[in-house]
């Protein structure tokens, strides 16, 4: 069953993150996801997360479509205009992508290649009423398709924002809304209090939440996240609770399944699973969350 109905049935949605690789080898790529096959629902692609280059989102859901497996394609704001990125959306059209996903994109000046100029023709609001336009038939000229794709389509969310950041997010969701989007994913959660504050505000019987579950790799990396990025908070407990574990990987492992299984156990739409580059642990958090 494609994403989109499961999202109208209202089940329980798992979607993986896997990252294409910096290289034109998607052997690895390949594999990991195999070990996934039939546990998620579709595999997200990032295009070119935190502005570091890797191979493109496109690319890497053409790799996942061949095999049978249900893919997430990432439009981003930060690096085409209108041309190409209509161009990347009837290409995934074409290639049998059924899945795609707005973002903003991370600052070049984050990245791996600073000087990067950042493009940002469209904004992501009109980004995502280009794809209602598609959809529609027509592109942004007003020229009509020979073809007209269709799409599952979500966006993003910071579940983290406070007062007035908080306003103007909910302000963009219903823009969102009625554009045509289905679900919203969040930024990494592991303050579960926290985040009931923010589902509070938002409608989820209009629009699907998935919230996202990071799999931490160290008490270091938690300690980071939880100083330096806003809108993420980590408790103490789980970044103490992992410098005390003999076995680190599998306290973080444990960390993320027992996530999910609290997200769900809310009543959310799904969940998110983000490994950031250990792909091959996703099996190893499903078991552990007896998905």
């Amino acid at each position: 069953m494609p994403l989109k109905e499961k999202i109208v049935d209202e089940k329980f949605i798992v979607l993986g993150e896997f990252e294409p690789p910096k290289g034109a080898d998607f052997e690895s790529f390949v594999k990991d996801a195999n070990l996934v096959r039939g546990r998620v629902d579709a595999l997200v692609v990032p295009e070119m997360a935190n502005a570091v280059l890797k191979a493109s989102s496109l690319g890497g859901c053409a790799c996942l479509e061949r095999e049978g497996i249900e893919s997430v394609l990432q439009v981003c704001c930060r690096d085409r205009n209108r041309l190409a990125l209509q161009a990347d959306i009837l290409s995934a059209a074409a290639l049998g992508v059924g899945n795609i996903m707005a973002v903003s994109g991370v600052e070049t000046q984050f990245g791996d290649h600073p000087h990067s100029r950042v493009v940002n023709d469209l904004n992501l609001v009109e980004l995502i009423e280009t794809l209602k336009t598609l959809q529609q038939g027509k592109d942004l000229a007003g020229v009509e398709l020979r073809g007209t794709p269709s799409f599952s389509i979500g966006s993003t969310i910071d579940a983290g924002a406070t007062g007035n950041l908080l306003d103007i997010e909910m302000e963009h969701l219903e823009k969102m809304m009625a554009s045509g989007v289905d679900y919203v994913i969040t930024n990494p959660v592991f303050d579960l209090r926290r985040f009931e504050q923010f589902v509070k505000r938002v409608d989820t019987s209009k629009i699907a939440v998935l919230p996202t579950v990071l799999l931490l790799k160290s008490a270091g990396m938690a300690r980071y996240i939880d100083r330096n990025v806003r809108g993420i908070s980590i408790p103490q407990d789980t970044i103490r609770g992992i410098q005390k574990a003999p076995d680190k990987v599998q306290e973080c492992t444990r960390i993320a399944a027992e996530t999910v299984k609290q997200i769900k156990a809310m009543g959310m739409a799904g969940v998110l699973i983000s490994t950031v580059g250990w792909e091959s642990k996703l099996p190893l958090i499903l078991n552990e969350a007896q998905i």
